[in-house]
């Protein structure tokens, strides 16, 4: 009895919506009699409550109503404090790092303690999510990655430690992490490139993770509806792997993706929870009550 919530970004006001239209009820944190939540991560940066979204999150996890994954925006705010030995931070203070964490660090403004506890807290987010049902993670569940992390995380979370081992460009750790929080990608064909939903120039497109891609083009692999893309069959040398998620292997829930429009499912098993709530899209919900395969509900 699990209700699946996409990512939030700081819109608390929506949260707090969604969860009574689900029917919890708030007395210290929101319940309910029967359910509980799982978050597929993404809580801070770009909505007007991060703060709020955050207190909301976090006692519900306190209070065992919820689990609350890591998302690639509590990984990378960690890797923006965390300071390298020989100076600099492990994620670097460029201008389109600090523009992304902007919202986050201004509602922090004077509240340094506090923010640094939330820090700690990230730390005890573990990365993905199973039972005998389903499985949830923040943007890609690859099987070889998931056993790679079982092995490699403690207790399904990371450590300083380990913080530090995953940006090292390159490595197992960092790749896994990688793909697991921010998806897989693929590099256009050359010449090609589009602006994301930021405006940064990008020449890499992100993948449908759960198709063959033997049997798809760059147009219709492409998570995000991208125009210049060819109809022609990919360049299978451009990917790292050839594996992809079994039509036959159980649900899977993740976000990440900012898709657009009213929310549907890709398949069976396959659902994406995040429909761009802070671009003025949707917070979405999955409610599942059992069921092995996916169903539109409203």
């Amino acid at each position: 009895m699990i209700d699946l919530i996409g990512d939030i970004h700081g819109h608390a006001d929506k949260l707090e919506d969604l969860l009574r239209k689900l029917g919890y009820a708030k007395i210290t944190e929101y319940t309910h009699p029967e359910r509980k939540v799982v978050f597929v991560g993404d809580y801070i940066d770009r909505g007007p409550k991060i703060r709020e979204t955050l207190q909301i999150v976090r006692a519900m996890v306190d209070s065992e109503s919820a689990i609350a994954l890591m998302g690639n925006h509590e990984y990378n705010a960690l890797c923006f404090h965390f300071q390298e030995t020989e100076g600099g931070h492990l994620r670097k203070h460029l201008i389109k790092n600090i523009v992304q964490h902007y919202e986050t660090l201004k509602q922090f403004q004077n509240r340094q303690r506090e923010y640094e506890e939330y820090l700690e807290w990230f730390k005890t987010l573990p990365l993905y999510y199973e039972n005998e049902t389903f499985k949830a993670v923040h943007a890609c569940w690859d099987n070889k990655n998931i056993e790679y992390l079982r092995k490699t995380l403690v207790n399904d979370r990371l450590t300083d430690q380990l913080i530090y081992e995953s940006v090292n460009n390159g490595t197992d750790l960092n790749e896994t992490i990688d793909q697991t929080l921010k998806g897989k990608e693929m590099k256009m064909p050359d010449g090609l490139f589009f602006s994301d939903k930021d405006g940064t120039k990008r020449t890499e497109i992100r993948i449908k993770w759960w198709e063959d891609p033997s049997h798809m083009t760059y147009k219709s692999i492409s998570v995000e509806p991208i125009e210049n893309l060819p109809d022609q069959r990919i360049e299978l040398s451009e990917l790292k792997s050839l594996d992809f998620y079994s039509g036959d292997d159980k649900i899977v829930f993740f976000g990440h993706y900012w898709l657009k429009g009213e929310p549907s499912l890709y398949k069976a098993n396959i659902c994406c929870l995040d429909y761009s709530v802070a671009k003025g899209g949707k917070l979405v919900a999955y409610r599942l009550s059992g069921e092995r395969n996916l169903e539109k509900k409203i």
